[in-house]
C-alpha cells in the first residue's frame, strides 16, 4: 500500500488512549507500542486484537500520540480506515473501544464488529 491510501485509511488516537497505551508500555521492559489487528471470527465476523510489542514491522502504519504508539499492519488497516481507539473507564469497566465508521454491526463486547 503506498503512502497516499496510508494517509487517507487515517486511524486516530484520543488522549485517554495515548495515557494507557503510555502506561501499560512504560510497565513492560522490551515493549514500545500497542499492535491493533483485525481478525476474522468473533460473534459479528471480525474481531479485534490487541498486543504489546517491540518491533514494527514494514507494512505497519504507527499512530503516534503523546508519546504513545499503535502499529495496524495494512490489512487490518482496510478495515479500519476513519476509527478512533479510545480508551473507557466506566461502571462498567476499562477498556480500549475502537468506534469504526466501517462496521455495520457491533456486539456487546465491543471488540467484534461486521462490515
Amino acid at each position: 500500500m503506498n503512502a497516499d491510501a496510508k494517509s487517507a485509511m487515517k486511524v486516530e488516537m484520543t488522549d485517554a488512549a495515548a495515557k494507557r497505551i503510555a502506561a501499560i508500555v512504560a510497565k513492560e521492559p522490551g515493549k514500545t507500542a500497542l499492535r491493533v489487528t483485525v481478525e476474522g471470527g468473533g460473534c459479528s465476523g471480525f474481531s479485534y486484537k490487541f498486543d504489546l510489542t517491540e518491533a514494527r514491522n514494514d507494512d505497519d502504519v504507527a499512530v503516534e500520540r503523546n508519546g504513545a504508539t499503535v502499529l495496524i499492519d495494512d490489512l487490518s488497516l482496510v478495515y479500519m480506515g476513519g476509527s478512533v481507539i479510545d480508551f473507557v473507564d466506566d461502571l462498567m469497566g476499562q477498556s480500549f473501544q475502537i468506534r469504526n465508521p466501517n462496521a455495520v454491526a457491533s456486539c456487546g463486547c465491543g471488540t467484534s464488529f461486521s462490515i
